[in-house]
């Protein structure tokens, strides 16, 4: 039991500004019993969900553009194309992913299905992402999209055939790690 392995001696708190960074000293037990002193610096932005929405018979996906300010000057121009994203913010992953995805795309989606969720940085962030995939049709897009302003949101909504997106991941235009799983999971069960 992990409760068996771990002894927490001190948390401090680093940062509470954006979201909470926080640096834990513990004591680990290792797989042949002895135990070891250790550091971890832990970033808690809370969970989020993502998803991808795709047109079976146009083999076509949804996906935005915008800009993310950690990838800029780190080798890229700051302008990543994703899987519509957010935060839960106390909801259900399902009911957030619909209000997300509606105020980034502007496709109002009725039914989401879960295909899987996973920790996207476990050596240091505590986020576990819900991973969605929905149907849609041109008619479901009921907005412009382009996100919330007043949370910074300047989103570019794509249109893009499979072949195109699959192209782009190939190329490098497409780097998101969420949108990569989105993908290849739409190229193995969906598209």
């Amino acid at each position: 039991m992990p409760e068996d392995r771990i002894r927490i001696h001190k948390v401090e708190t680093l940062s509470d500004d954006w979201f909470l960074l926080q640096k834990t000293t513990f004591d680990y037990r290792r797989n042949d019993g002895s135990w070891q002193r250790q550091t971890r610096e832990t970033y808690d932005r809370g969970h989020g969900a993502t998803i991808l929405l795709y047109n079976r018979e146009r083999r076509t996906v949804v996906l935005v553009r915008q800009f993310r300010f950690p990838t800029w000057g780190n080798g890229h121009d700051g302008f990543l194309i994703e899987a519509a994203a957010g935060l839960l913010d106390q909801a259900s992953p399902e009911e957030r992913i619909k209000a997300e995805v509606e105020e980034e795309t502007g496709y109002r989606v009725g039914e989401v299905r879960k295909v899987f969720e996973a920790f996207m940085s476990p050596g240091s962030v505590t986020e576990r992402l819900y991973f969605f995939v929905a149907e849609y049709e041109p008619a479901s897009r009921i907005g412009s999209g382009g996100g919330i302003e007043e949370e910074g949101e300047d989103i570019e909504v794509l249109e893009l055939t499979m072949a195109e997106a699959m192209q782009m991941m190939a190329d490098g235009r497409i780097a998101d790690g969420k949108t990569i799983m989105l993908l290849q999971y739409a190229a193995l069960h969906l598209l």
